[in-house]
């Protein structure tokens, strides 16, 4: 199990998330995400709108989801 922040993820917060696979972590993240939006969070909504922006080029989404993916992949295992 690894742990990767909000903002290691392109969040707004220091929230730790803890999964197994990269895409575990990413699912955890888009539900913190959505709980941040529904709450009206200010810090999330403006990560958001970065993030959104960055989705309109596939090509940069891709190289952000794999440098993303890299670094967990680097990150030691926790014994949580």
């Amino acid at each position: 199990m690894k742990t990767m922040t909000c903002k290691q993820l392109g969040g707004a917060c220091d929230m730790q998330f803890h999964a197994n696979t990269f895409e575990e972590m990413a699912e955890l993240s888009k539900k913190h995400g959505m709980q941040m939006f529904k709450a009206g969070d200010k810090e999330h909504l403006e990560a958001m709108n970065k993030m959104q922006e960055l989705m309109k080029s596939q090509d940069a989404m891709a190289k952000w989801f794999e440098s993303k993916k890299k670094e967990f992949e680097k990150l030691p295992e926790n014994n949580l």
